[in-house]
């Protein structure tokens, strides 16, 4: 299987198959991180999820530029761009071990198995064979991007068969992983809270303490226990499990097949005259999303306002209505720096990421 096959198969499983599900395990892949002590020390001292005038847009850059790179084929520019963003923003931590390579495996290894995870437990159906060797071809390709070591994994230096091959021996790894460096740590629970902050962001006040409940309903309990949060009230577990039996049941046997104009699209396909992009679908604060009418005025915009949430446009260039622009993306004090360093990591890219297999 290619990765640009790879890229395909699996972009169907998130705009088509399984969007929701699938889009809830990206953004609990990264959560997942937050319950290892070395990455939420690094994150709290860098001041971007412990600040919640950070913690929004650090959510939203984030899940920028992994939806860019997923988004968009291995070959494309926009893919290509994001992986090299994403590379220089790293490099410096890397560099002076503030983060370390294991931990960067690890990230690597949630971002393709927790979408396994959770179709496994909340979809209709599990991923074949196939969807899962694209998961594992397609991610074990963007390590190589992204300069991943693969030596601790037992085949790493031999390589691997294929897809498959790959996620048996990552999941493994992060599972031993898990065991060892996932533990209770007051750093955990701090970045823990803040996360959460963001995620029921868009819930009334009475609803939010129940939306904590699902969150925690949502986790393991090594997580659970990681980020030092209590575990929900059997009676809301009780519910939650039977809201998903039931939209499971209803999916199998009584939806349609999802029509091509539902598919899930997060981003413009084509930059405005100013070379920026928009976002199309957002759950926190508006960042990136394009302050149109509907936006602004259709009705989801006016349950935001009846809650008192911004929306698009609101508070002048705080929430970057004109967009972004991939280069600039991260930390505030990142912006406008590093142009330079992407665009060679991105012309390296156009050499190496071609969309061909990567497991020749």
């Amino acid at each position: 299987m290619t990765n640009h096959d790879a890229w395909a198969i699996q972009k169907t499983i998130l705009q088509m198959e399984f969007p929701f599900i699938v889009l809830k395990s990206l953004q609990f892949a990264l959560f997942r991180t937050y319950g290892i002590p070395t990455i939420s020390t690094l994150l709290l001292k860098t001041s971007q999820l412990s600040d919640s005038t950070t913690s929004f847009k650090r959510y939203a850059d984030t899940g920028t530029l992994i939806g860019e790179f997923m988004a968009f084929e291995p070959s494309s520019e926009r893919s290509q761009t994001a992986i090299a963003r994403t590379k220089y923003l790293h490099k410096g931590y890397r560099a002076s071990g503030k983060i370390l390579e294991d931990d960067m495996l690890y990230t690597l290894s949630l971002f393709a198995l927790e979408p396994i995870r959770f179709v496994r437990l909340f979809e209709w159906r599990e991923m074949t064979e196939m969807e899962r060797c694209a998961v594992g071809t397609y991610w074990k390709s963007l390590g190589d991007a992204l300069g991943i070591s693969y030596e601790t994994l037992p085949s790493g230096k031999n390589g691997f068969q294929d897809g498959i091959h790959w996620l048996e021996e990552v999941h493994a790894w992060a599972e031993q992983y898990e065991v060892q460096h996932m533990k209770p740590h007051p750093r955990n629970k701090e970045i823990a809270d803040k996360t959460i902050d963001v995620l029921v962001y868009n819930l009334p006040g009475f609803m939010k303490p129940l939306g904590v409940y699902f969150v925690s309903f949502l986790m393991d309990d090594r997580l659970r226990e990681a980020m030092m949060i209590d575990r929900p009230p059997a009676f809301f577990s009780a519910v939650f499990a039977s809201i998903f039996q039931i939209r499971k049941l209803y999916l199998r046997y009584l939806a349609l097949p999802r029509p091509e104009f539902m598919r899930l699209d997060v981003f413009t396909e084509k930059p405005n005259k100013h070379g920026r992009n928009f976002v199309l679908t957002y759950e926190g604060a508006p960042f990136y999303v394009q302050p149109t009418i509907w936006n602004r005025w259709g009705p989801t915009a006016w349950l935001k306002w009846a809650a008192g949430q911004p929306l698009p446009g609101d508070d002048g260039d705080k929430y970057y209505p004109q967009g972004y622009y991939t280069p600039d993306l991260g930390p505030k004090y990142f912006e406008g720096k590093g142009h330079k360093e992407v665009e060679t990591i991105r012309d390296s890219l156009k050499e190496q990421r071609t969309g061909q297999c990567p497991f020749l």
